[in-house]
């Protein structure tokens, strides 16, 4: 698969901004780097992370530390695996509730406040960077906004694309620095300054414009398209630019998709859908029942038969 250059799914302005905090030393005690998911939040942070210890260290080989984890005053939290959620508010309704979602325990979180109990060894500053924070869940919320309100020499950065179900105390507590998606001919220059798109990685029936218009903004999300698309059949990726009419193609269709692709891909191949059949139909009803089966995906409510049920009424309105 393609990949981009992190220096080109970074956000100017946001870069512009930390550098004057580093410049400055103005450093806040957490960042919360807000913004749809594919628009460079983690590759900033990094490129944070790193010019931050280069300024108030002398050790060599930072880069390399941090881009492999390996730095010891630096710290990475990302989710893990649970059998179980506890909701911190109504709005977190819209994340997966099967046995596999990934969420930030409060162990994890314990292991940060061990981490900045102790001395930096290489930097006057420990840093911790929280993937996707709002799968935090309830206790370990609590545990991060006590971390939060004591005084230490750690820095936190958090990183979201669902700023609202983080906990409002956290969110007060940190600086929210948000990551303004890209405009299409942003996301069509970084495609064509990056990728190289192949016959197998794209259909000739969906064209470039098609993916940036999939992509909300953001250049990320190009690739988990592609990949989505690497994963089908050239037979499925040929039926799909256009409504199904034929029930016992869309069984066939509803079963090899759900058989082949996890839910968040299924997710992505819909949105993929949304564009192509609205480009092909100018039908909104089309489009409402694509969006009604991307909520029944997301709630796991028998993805094939939500397939197969979406796709018949579709048929219908065709």
């Amino acid at each position: 698969m393609p990949q981009f250059k992190s220096k080109n799914v970074i956000n100017h302005e946001v870069n512009r901004y930390l550098e004057h905090i580093i410049r400055k030393k103005l450093f806040a005690n957490g960042y919360i780097f807000y913004g749809t998911e594919g628009v460079g939040k983690k590759e900033t942070a990094l490129k944070f992370i790193k010019e931050v210890f280069k300024q108030n260290s002398s050790s060599e080989n930072i880069e390399e530390k941090i881009s492999s984890n390996n730095h010891p005053d630096f710290l990475l939290v990302e989710p893990s695996p649970s059998s179980q959620i506890k909701v911190l508010k109504n709005s977190i309704s819209e994340l997966p509730k099967k046995s596999n979602t990934k969420i930030i325990k409060v162990d994890q979180i314990r292991d940060v406040k061990n981490f900045l109990s102790k001395r930096s060894i290489e930097s006057d500053k420990k840093i911790v960077l929280i993937t996707e924070a709002h799968l935090l869940n309830e206790a370990a919320s609590n545990c991060l906004l006590k971390t939060l309100e004591e005084p230490n020499n750690g820095i936190f950065i958090l990183l979201t694309s669902s700023l609202n179900l983080l906990l409002d105390t956290i969110t007060s507590r940190c600086q929210v620095i948000r990551f303004k998606s890209f405009s299409c001919e942003q996301i069509i220059n970084i495609c064509e300054t990056n990728l190289e798109i192949s016959k197998s990685e794209i259909n000739k029936r969906i064209n470039l414009n098609d993916l940036v218009n999939s992509a909300n903004g953001s250049p990320g999300k190009i690739l988990k398209i592609l990949e989505v698309l690497n994963d089908l059949s050239d037979e499925i990726k040929n039926i799909l630019y256009i409504p199904l009419k034929d029930n016992l193609q869309i069984l066939q269709v509803s079963k090899l998709i759900t058989e082949n692709l996890e839910l968040e891909k299924q997710i992505i191949l819909i949105q993929l859908i949304q564009q192509l059949w609205w480009r092909k139909t100018r039908n909104i009803q089309i489009i409402q029942q694509l969006e009604n089966l991307k909520k029944n995906i997301k709630n796991y409510n028998q993805p094939r038969l939500a397939w197969e049920v979406s796709l018949l009424k579709i048929s219908l309105d065709f």
